[in-house]
């Protein structure tokens, strides 16, 4: 039997499930991150969304004139954090604004997974292979290229970082020592991406007696756990 929303707004139940079967796919990881924010948000324009990304990829193919990853790094960081002035919110890191990839396209604001994701939809258009590092505390890019993988920090503006600033980093963010060990740098897959997404509005709307947000989360979290045997 089709699993049906209980809680959770159909619209954003179904779309979740459609992504499920080929998750693999970027943009099948962005639809079902845009179906997480349908829940508490009233009005979402997800063809829109598509178009702000392919807007983005746009204007940075515009400007490349040749294929070195190098180039197109500059480019990119350049159109996406200079011009369109995506960053990090230290302020209020815990808003779930900056959880929900409409808001945080509309905000250009958000937290180190939303906007890692941001930077891989875009990213990916212009031709750049990008991995998801699934980081204690934390969440990184990892761009692949011929000489070697690139760490890029898209909630710090896109600063790119050696395995130990990365660990440095992150010892910094938790406030306490972390060991020198790049396993630490993993990488997620989009199902792990997924679960991290819905993890961290489960613990915000849990934090602040969300009762029913945090319901058609734990709606969303079993879907994904029936489909990917997590």
């Amino acid at each position: 039997m089709k699993p049906q929303p209980v809680i959770c707004r159909p619209e954003a139940f179904y779309l979740f499930a459609d992504q499920l079967n080929h998750l693999d796919e970027t943009d099948a990881l962005v639809r079902a991150a845009v179906a997480v924010s349908m829940h508490p948000l009233d009005k979402v324009d997800l063809d829109g969304l598509f178009d702000t990304l392919r807007g983005y990829a746009e204007v940075v193919r515009s400007r490349v004139r040749t294929k070195r990853v190098e180039a197109v790094l500059a480019h990119l960081h350049q159109v996406l954090f200079e011009d369109a002035g995506f960053r990090g919110d230290q302020r209020d890191y815990y808003n779930p604004q900056n959880s929900y990839l409409p808001e945080v396209l509309r905000r250009r604001t958000g937290i180190p997974i939303t906007l890692t994701l941001v930077y891989k939809a875009v990213a990916e258009r212009v031709g750049l292979r990008v991995e998801g590092i699934n980081a204690p505390g934390h969440f990184l890019a990892r761009i692949h290229d011929q000489t070697g993988p690139i760490l890029v920090d898209p909630f710090f503006r896109g600063q790119m970082l050696t395995p130990v600033e990365a660990l440095e980093r992150l010892a910094q963010i938790s406030g306490r020592s972390i060991p020198a060990d790049t396993r630490l740098l993993r990488t997620a897959n989009h199902v792990q991406w997924l679960a991290r997404m819905i993890a961290n509005l489960q613990a915000i709307f849990s934090a602040t007696n969300q009762a029913q947000n945090l319901a058609a989360m734990n709606e969303l979290q079993l879907l994904l756990s029936q489909a990917s045997g997590l």
